[in-house]
């Protein structure tokens, strides 16, 4: 038998990148984990450099591939992970609502983001480990809500470890994405990649692929 052609890349419609920032410790890799993967650690995992994960969920009707970037939040990685900030076109900012200091360093990195990512990019602060018992609690949800209502972006309150309002983050800030790609249809193809032309889509892939092979210039 001759062997099947090579599948093309309509599996999806649109391929949506996220990065994942915050401080070290404030629950990035078991957010990602919890959302990919459906599980959950208690133990603490630190990531070197980059790591992400692959997830296509079904969204207003259309097939949405979501490539997940998780970056180290330690100091000295901040230099690598740098070059991931400009093909980023969402951004998760995390913070551990037991932690204030990550709290307050959350004005650090959106000036990171200011500096390094698209100016279009789409942008959602998430306080994590909102299971902790309210004794621990450092951070109020209303001081959340109003240094994202500062930014003009939206907020959520979440646990990687009870799956509260996991779901609701990724899809509301794929929900944005695509709505904002199919406004600018007609230069969809520079930020997402659409099933209408395979072959541009594979073009394309493999220069991403090249290009965080390299880290960018």
């Amino acid at each position: 038998m001759a062997a099947p052609p090579a599948r093309a890349r309509s599996d999806y419609d649109y391929l949506i990148k996220l990065l994942l920032i915050g401080d070290s410790g404030v629950g990035k890799s078991c957010l990602l984990l919890r959302f990919s993967d459906g599980s959950f650690t208690t133990s603490f995992i630190t990531t070197i450099g980059i790591d992400f994960k692959i997830r296509t969920i079904d969204l207003d009707g259309k097939r949405i591939k979501l490539q997940i970037w998780d970056t180290a939040g330690q100091e000295r990685f901040r230099t690598i992970t740098t070059a991931y900030y400009r093909g980023a076109m969402g951004i998760l900012l995390v913070y551990d609502v037991t932690d204030e200091s990550s709290f307050n360093n959350i004005k650090n990195w959106i000036r990171n983001i200011e500096q390094h990512a698209s100016d279009n990019v789409n942008k959602i602060l998430v306080g994590n480990k909102a299971d902790m018992d309210e004794s621990k609690r450092a951070v109020p949800t209303s001081k959340g809500q109003a240094l994202a209502d500062e930014y003009g972006i939206k907020f959520f309150e979440t646990s990687a470890k009870t799956n509260l309002n996991v779901e609701q983050v990724f899809f509301s800030i794929a929900r944005d994405i695509k709505q904002r790609l199919s406004e600018t249809d007609a230069n969809a193809e520079d930020r997402g990649i659409r099933i209408n032309n395979p072959n541009q889509a594979a073009g394309e892939g493999q220069a991403a692929a090249r290009s965080s092979c390299c880290g960018g210039t």
